[in-house]
């Protein structure tokens, strides 16, 4: 079996760069170049989401110039790699506060969005300054302000209303994340949505993601049998 939805957190861009004696944005670089792979590499194997954790909102604490690296790698990527993800029929979805963002990147998510909005092929999710935590609290001030307005009761908040919310709203939880670097902690990444997903983690660090890694990632999560909280065990992904 395989997972429907796959995240990463895509850890060990430092890491990589430090053990070549090179800067910290050349691991970015490195990691970008991986980024692209990564969605060939999904792609190819027919799964139909994949999330990736580029950048969270507790990022913005790191070195001013290693930010600006960053945000010259998003632009790039998305200026650069839109026309063929378009064409390669990937939908691409962004989640995180759009809060602060500078309006010229701010743009850049929005035309992708709007440019990919009917394709059906994959769906990309990337998640840009996004913090669970983050989420979950805009998500309860989204319901306290419809109580507040006599849009509902308190007794009509369930679990689907406070995930229509949420920024993956439409989204599928992740049958699977993967982390890399050899780090075995969500660092505040889809906590909501990853109550029963599979996790693998792996040593090697993401600028060496590749199809072995990949796939070595996927025969593990093969293995696992998916209890969703009950005794009996429930296959709910595609074989």
């Amino acid at each position: 079996m395989k997972p429907d939805h796959l995240a990463i957190i895509m850890d060990g861009n430092g890491r990589w760069a430090k053990a070549r004696g090179l800067p910290r944005l050349a691991g970015h670089k490195a990691g970008v170049e991986a980024l692209r792979r990564a969605v060939r590499l999904v792609g190819e194997r027919e799964i139909k989401w994949l999330t990736v954790y580029a950048f969270s909102s507790e990022n913005w604490t790191r070195p001013a110039a290693e930010i600006t690296g960053l945000m010259g790698l998003l632009r790039h990527f998305v200026r650069s790699d839109l026309a063929e993800l378009h064409g390669s029929g990937v939908r691409i979805h962004f989640i995180g506060s759009r809060e602060g963002i500078e309006p010229d990147i701010l743009k850049l998510l929005q035309d992708a969005e709007n440019l990919t909005a009917q394709n059906t092929r994959m769906n990309l999710v990337i998640a840009f300054n996004y913090g669970a935590r983050d989420e979950i609290l805009r998500a309860a001030k989204a319901l306290a302000r419809a109580v507040s307005d006599g849009e509902c009761g308190v007794d009509d908040i369930d679990g689907c209303a406070f995930e229509k919310h949420l920024d993956t709203t439409g989204i599928p939880d992740p049958d699977l994340i993967i982390r890399t670097s050899g780090e075995q902690r969500l660092s505040n990444f889809l906590m909501w949505q990853a109550a029963y997903s599979e996790f693998v983690f792996l040593d090697s660090h993401w600028p060496d993601f590749d199809a072995s890694v990949l796939d070595d990632a996927l025969a593990q999560f093969a293995k696992r049998e998916r209890r969703f909280g009950g005794t009996t065990a429930v296959n709910l992904v595609s074989s």
